[in-house]
């Protein structure tokens, strides 16, 4: 019996071993064994192990010493198999929704350090200015502000056409059609465009800043720059949220004026009022307060956007799929806070009488 029994000598270690009889008395010589892996050794000792269970007597002569222990581990093993370990107990709702808890606790904790962090640097460039990096500013601007002009002028243009179709049918009712431009004016204004183009500029801009400084904490290119002596929030998050505070309320005013264009179109076709008339109402009803309450949201809201955006990809560990959560996350949490921070806004004015 020589050879090789190695997991691709199976085959014919259970053609030798088939071949004995029961009751059979053998001595197998092994002494032509030139290598056993635990593969063979496992296959060899179960079959042996069932021999000798039926009733045969196999040994085996000649087997190297260090085979042998191989053989011999291996029957310890069967012998005494390892229990798998006890699978953990599923985690009641309690305990969940403490996990939950801690996890949010943790959060808010670490984006608090974060702003932090970032006030700090803001303060470092306003007390040396030359140290504040302009072109990365004007590269932000350009795509954070006017790349998105289109989606943004669409979905401010078909709003507008909405909020006035919506309304028509009721006004008509009245007779009060003239105040169609009430409705198109104070809603566009004051909460339908700083709000549709913050939401916008979340799921487009503030994903962006997530994927982007993600995917550089994943290839360490972050440690890199730490390494040069470069700051990253200096270089990666100032630019960010300079250029989307001013990007935003500039989007702003261009949706406030494709979705009073909108309503202004939906009110000629569905009311006959015309675009003089509609116009003449517009400036009587709708004044500067109105139109400030919309644009000074919109730094806020640029300002959450982007924190919330470059902090969880700051957060980044791991691989690819950490930058997808880290992005999904940013977007989900940007929008949910420019909402929360939008009716703390109309609290805040209701009380005020703006």
């Amino acid at each position: 019996m020589s050879g090789c029994w190695t997991a691709r000598g199976i085959g014919a270690i259970e053609q030798r071993l088939e071949a004995l009889r029961l009751p059979a008395t053998a001595t197998l010589d092994a002494t032509g064994i030139e290598a056993l892996d635990t593969v063979g050794a496992w296959i060899l000792q179960k079959r042996l192990s069932r021999l000798r269970g039926q009733g045969g007597a196999v040994a085996l002569r000649g087997l190297r010493p260090e085979f042998a222990k191989l053989l011999d581990i291996v029957a310890q093993h069967l012998a005494h198999p390892v229990e798998p370990p006890a699978a953990a107990p599923a985690p009641t709702v309690l305990a969940r929704i403490g996990k939950n808890v801690w996890a949010i606790g943790e959060q808010s904790i670490a984006l608090l350090g974060f702003i932090g962090e970032t006030a700090t640097a803001f303060a470092g460039c306003f007390a040396r200015p030359a140290r504040f990096r302009w072109r990365p500013v004007l590269y932000n601007l350009r795509g954070a502000g006017f790349d998105a002009l289109p989606i943004v002028g669409l979905l401010s243009f078909l709003l507008g056409i909405v909020v006035a179709y919506q309304g028509a049918d009721q006004l008509r009712r009245y007779g009060a059609n003239i105040f169609v431009a009430d409705l198109v004016g104070l809603s566009m204004l004051r909460e339908f465009a700083p709000l549709i183009t913050a939401i916008i500029v979340a799921g487009r801009s503030g994903s962006a800043y997530a994927a982007q400084i993600g995917t550089m904490a994943v290839t360490e290119e972050i440690d890199a720059l730490r390494t040069l002596g470069i700051a990253p929030l200096e270089l990666l998050v100032l630019p960010k949220i300079v250029a989307l505070m001013l990007a935003l309320p500039l989007l702003t005013v261009f949706a406030d004026a494709l979705g009073v264009f909108g309503g202004m179109l939906m009110a000629r076709e569905q009311l006959g009022v015309g675009y003089s008339e509609f116009l003449d109402r517009f400036v009587k009803t709708v004044g500067v307060a109105a139109y400030g309450v919309g644009i000074g949201k919109a730094p806020v809201f640029a300002a959450i956007i982007a924190v919330i955006g470059c902090f969880q990809g700051f957060q980044t560990e791991g691989g690819a799929d950490s930058v997808g959560r880290q992005t999904t996350r940013s977007v989900v949490q940007s929008i949910f806070l420019v909402i929360v921070a939008d009716a703390l806004f109309s609290i805040a004015f209701s009380t005020l009488g703006l």
